[in-house]
Parts: structure tokens; C-alpha cells; sequence
């Protein structure tokens, strides 16, 4: 999988830099991952990548190569490509890198050329210790980003059995990378397979095999809060005072109901599956926060904070 990407982004990195339209055997010639190809694998590799390129919503086009419109190649053409400038103030650009800096994707932050083509970047070698890691698995995320984009069934083994998956989407939450998506036996159930327990992943042969409904978001599928994760399933009903209402609102996933009376306390109906980690998180509120129910819980909560 690390050679079609490697491949795609040589091939975009030269029609983005040639500036004239070039036909399919100079691609060959020219772009590395293509000249070891015989005709016809040329042919499926290259139809291949153009698709996927468009998938990605790169302009991808076909243009005469003369005025007399008798030989054609393939153009990126940079108006349609690349993006206006944002007008990005100075604080605006030192946010971007800030982010950029923190955020690491197998250990390794993102490089600066990107924000220097923004406006530049803040001076100075140092770099903080503190960042996210979104995960080493890149050989892993580039097989099934391909089956996403290209909608094909993707095979791997999962918890002792061989699962046959179509991936309608890949998320990203607390540390770890997740296909969402049903399996074959039942096209019905929506699950979440996390990457990093997935081996010997293998990509059907052909593309469009399944359709993605209509208005589904794949984060929707993995639980948002570590109290949503787990076997329990209640629903507790919790008050916020008024002064920590925001913060809890910040914190709390798609799946509460939550409302605020007339002093501006926050009432929360929240799906409870991990009631330690629940526990845990309420008793971060100190006294601003109340379970009112359902009684077990709230008995139990009050046994953990006579314990603290």
C-alpha cells in the first residue's frame, strides 16, 4: 500500500509542477512506480490512480497538447487546484502551527512547508514535548482509506476470526484508529473495528461494492465518552450548577438530552455503559454536579465520595 501512495503522490507532484497538459506514455516514462509496468498493467494501474485522484476531489483533466487538438494529456490545472489565499492574520498562522507542532501521526510531527505556503511560520527550533499521537499504523490506514474511497470490502483478522468488512468510514478517537462499517454476514449492524487489533488486512479486487447510506457519519459509530464504551446500560440523570454548565456541555456526546432552566442549570440525561469511568468523571465537578437518579446510582455515588 506505501508504493500506491508513494506512487499517486509522485504522479500528482508532477502534473502539478510540469504545466502542460502530458500524455499517458510520458507519465510512464516519467513518474516512478509506472515504468516497470507492462502495457496492459499500465493501463488498470493508471485508470486506477486517475480515479482515485478524482475521489479525492483533485481536478484531473484532460487537455490538447496542441493547437491542433490532435494529441491529449492530463492536466491539473492550478486555478482550479489550489486554494485562494486565506488572508490568515499573524496570530491566525501561529495557532496553525502551534497545531501542527502537537499533533504526531506515528510519532512524527508535520513539517513546516505547508504553513510557510500560508504566510510563514513562527521562528525557533524548539520543539514542545507535549503532542498527540494519532497512531503508527500507516500501512494499515492506507489500506483502508483505499477501501473508503473506492468503497471496497476489506478482509482482516479480528479477535480470533477472519472478518469481511465494508468500510463506510475511518475515525480517529482517543488514541486509536477505527474502520466503522457492517460485515458481510449482516449488512444491517454498523461496528467499529479498531485498527491496531486488525492483521493480515486484505482489499477485494473491485471498487464500488457497496454503497454508503445516505447522511451516515462514521463517529457516530464509536463511543465519544469513556462512560459510553462498556456493558452497562442505564440512563443517569444529572444536574449541573449554572457556573459549570458550559464546561459540562462541552463534554457530553450527541446521544445526551440535556436542557437548562430558568437559573441556568444544566438537566442531562446521559447514557451511561462504564459506570467507573461515569463515576469518575462526575466527581471531577466536585459539589457542582448532582445525579438524581435513577436512586442505585446515586447511592453509589455517594458511597464513592464518603470514600474519597
Amino acid at each position: 500500500m506505501q508504493n500506491v501512495i508513494e506512487r499517486i503522490l509522485n504522479l500528482l507532484a508532477f502534473l502539478l509542477t510540469v504545466h502542460r497538459p502530458v500524455s499517458a506514455d510520458e507519465i510512464r516514462m516519467t513518474v516512478a512506480g509506472y515504468d516497470q509496468s507492462s502495457d496492459e498493467a499500465f493501463r488498470r494501474m493508471f485508470e486506477r490512480d486517475k480515479d482515485l485522484l478524482r475521489q479525492l476531489g483533485i481536478p484531473l483533466e484532460l487537455q490538447a497538447t496542441d493547437g491542433w487538438e490532435v494529441e491529449h494529456g492530463y492536466v491539473v490545472p492550478p486555478d482550479t487546484y489550489a486554494l485562494d489565499d486565506p488572508g490568515l492574520t499573524d496570530e491566525e498562522r501561529a495557532a496553525l502551527w502551534l497545531a501542527a507542532q502537537v499533533i504526531r501521526v506515528g510519532g512524527q510531527a508535520a513539517g513546516s512547508d505547508a504553513l510557510l505556503k500560508l504566510g510563514g511560520a513562527p521562528g525557533g527550533g524548539v520543539v514542545e514535548p507535549l503532542a498527540a499521537d494519532l497512531g503508527a499504523q500507516s500501512d494499515i490506514l492506507g489500506d483502508v482509506f483505499l477501501a473508503v474511497a473506492e468503497r471496497r470490502w476489506i478482509g482482516f483478522d479480528y479477535k480470533s476470526s477472519r472478518r469481511q468488512v465494508a468500510p463506510y468510514g475511518l475515525v480517529h478517537r482517543r488514541g486509536h484508529w477505527y474502520a466503522v462499517g457492517p460485515e458481510r454476514s449482516d449488512l444491517s449492524v454498523v461496528k467499529a473495528f479498531r485498527l491496531d487489533r486488525a492483521g493480515n488486512v486484505r482489499l477485494s479486487e473491485q471498487a464500488g461494492q457497496f454503497e454508503r447510506p445516505r447522511d451516515f457519519h462514521a463517529s457516530d459509530s464509536i463511543p465519544q465518552a469513556p462512560w459510553e464504551a462498556g456493558a452497562e446500560d442505564l440512563i443517569a440523570e444529572v444536574v449541573f450548577d449554572p457556573d459549570l454548565a458550559w464546561w459540562a456541555k462541552r463534554q457530553l456526546s450527541r446521544r445526551v438530552e440535556a436542557k437548562e432552566d430558568a437559573a441556568g442549570a444544566l438537566h442531562a440525561s446521559i447514557p451511561v455503559a462504564n459506570i467507573d469511568a461515569f463515576l469518575a468523571w462526575i466527581l471531577g465537578f466536585d459539589d457542582r454536579a448532582e445525579i438524581v437518579g435513577p436512586p442505585d446510582l446515586r447511592a453509589l455515588f455517594v458511597d464513592r465520595v464518603r470514600a474519597e
